[in-house]
């Protein structure tokens, strides 16, 4: 007589697909977010006068400014589209993540 609320005979079937469902959503959440750390990103500010090239981890690849941009009598306003053109870059990383978590959240455990 089997004990009551045990699983005779092993696992079943079904926690069994549900395992393997969830390996197989962990290898594809890691690979998707491997691309996204690898992925380019571009902030731009004053209308493009500064532009920044970031990856996926919010490392700086590239910082580009326009001479015109660059008034030695108004260093102030070339700071701040800096800071705007990375928070820019910074967002759009943002919003590809979430992006990502959304996708990956669709698929569901069934309770889990």
């Amino acid at each position: 007589m089997a004990k009551r609320g045990g699983f005779p005979g092993g696992m079943p079937g079904n926690m069994n697909n549900m395992l393997k469902q969830a390996q197989r959503m962990q290898r594809q959440m890691e690979e998707q977010q491997k691309e996204l750390e690898e992925k380019e990103f571009i902030g731009t500010a004053g209308g493009g006068a500064v532009s920044i090239v970031i990856t996926g981890k919010n490392s700086v690849k590239k910082v580009s400014i326009d001479p015109d941009a660059c008034d030695p009598e108004d260093v102030e306003t070339l700071e701040e589209l800096v800071m705007l053109a990375m928070n820019d870059a910074s967002a759009k990383v943002a919003e590809a993540n979430e992006a990502l978590m959304g996708r990956l959240g669709g698929f569901g455990l069934g309770g889990f």
